[in-house]
């Protein structure tokens, strides 16, 4: 069992799903959406992580107040891969895929709505 579970804000949760999906390959596992077609709260998942993200009444993305709180860390098998395709979906990448000296490989990208991400791979074992 996953005891935390980040829950992220998005002014468009929809697209946010998308994206998520299209260029991290997070599966999403859930979504409840109301009569006004605001997504209320979704699931997505990726390995054995799970994220749960919203779309509350008011804006309250990073990129609506001009910062961020929270970074992301996930791992994934095949940075340099990863990092290609989620330019090709359009993520900014902040950092390039750089091996790192605690023994890791890594890069940093924003989202669209400038929430940060970092996915790396441990280097050689």
């Amino acid at each position: 069992m996953q005891t935390i579970t980040p829950y992220l804000l998005y002014e468009d949760a929809a697209a946010a799903l998308d994206f998520l999906s299209h260029a991290f390959g997070f599966e999403e596992t859930n979504r409840i959406t109301s009569r006004d077609g605001r997504v209320g709260h979704a699931e997505v998942r990726f390995g054995d992580g799970e994220i749960h993200l919203g779309q509350p009444e008011q804006p309250s993305s990073p990129r609506s107040y001009g910062g961020t709180s929270v970074l992301l860390y996930v791992y994934v098998d095949d940075v340099d891969e990863h990092c290609a395709r989620s330019r090709a979906a359009g993520a900014e990448i902040v950092d390039e895929p750089a091996d790192q000296e605690y023994g890791e490989r890594r890069y940093h990208c924003r989202d669209p709505e400038g929430h940060s991400w970092y996915f790396a791979q441990p280097l050689g074992g």
